[in-house]
């Protein structure tokens, strides 16, 4: 007679499928708040260039996905956003640093565990790396020959991309840009609370879809639209490249840091008087 094997833990006891709770996220945010903030430079350089190339690549899908579609509006607009969740997948999963998600430091800088010297650092860093990845995309995807996909059409998706971009007020940039980053570090913020890689795609398809499919403004995003659009016209607006990434860009910082960062923080961290 076989005597029966002993038990493993893990067999005992499965591992948890719940989501982290609120308070939980909170407190491993602003863990990792104050790690990324005192990171070293050449690893937020490298990762910062990855993100903005992830980035571009969830645009690049998205450009593609958009272009002669005959579902209608919404349903073109819905599944252009899911491409490009594509994006903050890659970011997220396969690891970068991405200057939108981490308007989330706010909750550390808050608790005064990040100095604002050390947030603005790592803000500084990220977001030119971010553009130059961005930007190394741009280059790439012009040499590669694929905006001439469709006999050019996926060329003329994108000039009407970034026309549309431009065409934007300062106001409505900036509104925009709030709205998308609220989202997005909303995104962040249910990746954190889910435990495996599937909850964490599916954390970030239905707040990134619902961005994208709205017409919000990621600044990220745009540094990858806006030149590829206009290039593939053959030209570039420099004043209105930058007439909408000043305003969107601090949009997102608002959105983020305000409207999820700091509130989140008031809710679960701050220490009562």
């Amino acid at each position: 007679m076989q005597k029966d094997q002993p038990e493993t833990a893990s067999a005992v006891t499965p591992p948890p499928l719940d989501a982290y709770p609120p308070a939980q996220v909170a407190a491993m945010v602003e863990a990792v708040g104050i790690k990324k903030a005192n990171a070293p430079f050449l690893q937020l350089v490298m990762l910062g260039l990855l993100a903005g190339a992830f980035i571009a690549f969830g645009a690049m899908f998205y450009t593609l996905t958009v272009t002669d579609s005959t579902l209608g509006l919404g349903p073109t607009r819905l599944l252009g956003g899911a491409a490009f969740s594509l994006g903050l997948i890659l970011v997220v999963v396969a690891g970068a640093e991405l200057f939108t998600g981490n308007n989330l430091i706010v909750m550390a800088w808050a608790d005064r565990k990040v100095s604002t010297a050390a947030l603005l650092r790592n803000w500084v860093i990220v977001y030119l790396a971010n553009a130059l990845g961005a930007f190394g995309c741009v280059v790439l995807v012009l040499l590669s020959g694929t905006l001439g996909i469709g006999g050019g059409a996926v060329a003329e998706t994108a000039a009407r991309i970034a026309e549309g971009k431009l065409a934007l007020s300062f106001q409505e940039a900036f509104f925009r840009g709030i709205l998308c980053n609220a989202l997005v570090c909303l995104a962040v913020w249910l990746c954190m609370a889910a435990r495996e890689v599937v909850s964490k795609v599916f954390a970030i398809l239905f707040p990134i879809t619902a961005f994208v499919a709205l017409g919000f403004e990621h600044s990220v995003a745009n540094f990858y639209l806006i030149p590829t659009g206009l290039l593939a016209k053959g030209g570039f607006d420099l004043a209105g490249f930058l007439g909408n990434i000043l305003p969107v860009t601090l949009g997102n910082i608002v959105g983020g840091s305000l409207f999820v960062a700091l509130v989140y923080w008031v809710c679960y961290l701050r220490k009562a008087d």
